[in-house]
């Protein structure tokens, strides 16, 4: 199988007999490259897991080569393309309002990062600037689409009790992944003790809120980042949006608002699924 560099952690398989037969050889870092592989577009990937907290995958991005023969109706890089997967058509700024997404805290609660984002204040509370929260919802939605395009792991998290279900429900109807209980420390930067084995860490993490219910900043937020895990996360005007990615300004407590980002974010993983079912069966043909 051909080997290739170490790009992104989410590209390789890694295999623990491979990994024990280094530790026992004591084996240099010039041996490294034999622990990392691909497989062909064309085998079967099994979906990912998730077992008594234990993340585990033997799925791979999508490898498409065209080198000898491209068809004509698949595009060779589509994340080139400014909206591949037509993300800009699923909502506008009517949607948004109606979603009450502009609904801030109160003026005393902001968080001057989040100063940019604020359209003003009414009757003592913050409004958000929606055609830049419009803006930054694209990115969002298109680069979601894109991880699920490439068969990548999300991961979906809230703490709030109240719009846990929803999140999980969300994650349920699109075959992906939620987290709605309380966070164990070290479940991305000590996954492999905690775990008991190597496991494959999400392709991107999701979060409807970034604070807790105490208010404190979620700690996912600072492991994912630490592990160097792409965020997209809907920040309110008392959140700090400096380690998300993918920020989204708006309101992240009525469940209208919610209910509209699930939606969301549910039929861009969608689409980016059904785009990468199609290419495989051009290949394939």
């Amino acid at each position: 199988m051909k080997l290739f560099n170490y790009k992104y952690r989410s590209l390789f398989f890694v295999d623990i007999h491979r990994l024990n037969y280094i530790k026992m050889r004591n084996l240099t870092s010039k041996s490294r490259s034999i622990i990392a592989y691909s497989k062909s577009l064309f085998v079967k990937n099994t979906h990912p897991s998730f077992f008594h907290g234990r993340f585990t995958s033997t799925a791979v991005l999508p490898q498409v080569d065209f080198s000898e023969n491209k068809p004509e109706n698949v595009s060779l890089n589509p994340i080139h393309h400014e909206d591949y997967f037509g993300v800009k058509k699923m909502v506008t700024v009517k949607d948004l309002f109606n979603a009450r997404v502009h609904y801030g805290h109160k003026e005393g609660s902001l968080n001057n990062n989040m100063l940019p984002y604020i359209f003003g204040s009414r009757m003592g509370h913050l409004i958000f600037d929606l055609d830049k929260t419009l803006q930054l919802l694209h990115q969002a939605l298109n680069f979601v689409a894109h991880i699920a395009y490439r068969d990548g792991i999300i991961l979906f998290v809230t703490q709030s009790a109240q719009n846990s279900h929803l999140v999980e429900q969300t994650a349920q109807e699109c075959k992906e992944f939620a987290h709605t209980r309380y966070w164990r420390q070290g479940m991305f930067t000590n996954s492999t003790m905690l775990y008991g084995a190597v496991t494959r860490l999400p392709d991107v993490v999701v979060l409807f809120n970034t604070l807790t219910t105490v208010l404190e900043e979620h700690l996912a937020i600072k492991e994912a980042a630490k592990m160097a895990i792409p965020t997209v996360g809907v920040v309110d005007s008392n959140c700090n949006p400096n380690l998300i990615t993918y920020p989204v300004p708006g309101n992240d407590d009525t469940p209208v608002a919610i209910q509209l980002y699930c939606r969301l974010f549910k039929e861009a993983i969608l689409k980016g699924k059904a785009e990468r079912r199609k290419v495989l069966e051009i290949c394939k043909s």
